[in-house]
């Protein structure tokens, strides 16, 4: 096992900002999942505890591995919004119950695990079957764009291009490359490079060569940098 990766890959790296943009979310959703949120509840003010243990608290940053599980729970969160205390007690209680540490790192999420998981959460939040399996659809169409080494453990990322899902996976989150910063996968080149060389005024077209890439694919990394 590569150590030497996996401690990169659960070092600070992302401010929730930087974060909440690469994954598509708004910021004040990741900050509520990492530092919890005071909420009013009759006359007097409670708490949510957060979700998500991120690599260094103050100020507050996440790691990739924390990027992957702010991905998973995006999946609930797209089409079924979250109710963070109800999801809380059902990771707790699919990682209790199948001995499972950090379930939402695990590939297992796609098998047992998984059912394990969202079956509880439906419980709680009084969820129809055809809503769990509405939502067992949306997870599992999220974990193929998460790549896992031969130890399981995630080592890519490939986020939404925009906030509407799609299959195409030209963009991705690697620790290894560029320092985890996104890029268009085929070249390893970052978004933001490419982003800033067009508001230089350079073409697409132009860059497309430079970096032996379809236009589409330079205009996929445009709109990854600059969707909202």
């Amino acid at each position: 096992m590569d150590a030497k990766n996996i401690h990169l890959r659960d070092q600070p790296a992302y401010s929730l900002t930087e974060a909440a943009r690469y994954l598509k979310l708004p910021v004040a959703t990741l900050r509520s999942w990492v530092v919890g949120r005071a909420y009013p509840r009759g006359e007097s003010v409670a708490t949510f505890r957060p979700l998500l243990k991120p690599a260094r608290k103050q100020p507050p940053l996440l790691s990739f591995y924390n990027l992957i599980e702010a991905h998973v729970l995006r999946s609930l969160r797209t089409e079924h919004g979250v109710a963070i205390r109800e999801l809380r007690r059902a990771i707790a209680y699919a990682e209790r119950t199948l001995k499972i540490e950090r379930l939402l790192l695990n590939r297992d999420l796609r098998t047992h695990a998984g059912e394990v998981f969202l079956e509880e959460y439906g419980k709680l939040i009084n969820l129809s079957t055809s809503g769990q399996i509405a939502m067992r659809r949306l997870l599992e169409e999220h974990l193929k764009r998460v790549e896992w080494d031969q130890w399981q453990f995630p080592v890519r990322l490939y986020p939404y291009v925009s906030a509407e899902p799609t299959t195409e996976r030209p963009i991705a989150i690697d620790p290894d490359i560029a320092f985890g910063r996104p890029v268009v996968i085929r070249a390893g080149v970052s978004t933001e490079a490419i982003a800033g060389r067009i508001d230089a005024g350079e073409t697409v077209e132009a860059l497309a060569e430079d970096y032996d890439l379809k236009p589409e694919e330079i205009e996929e990394a445009v709109l990854y940098e600059r969707a909202a």
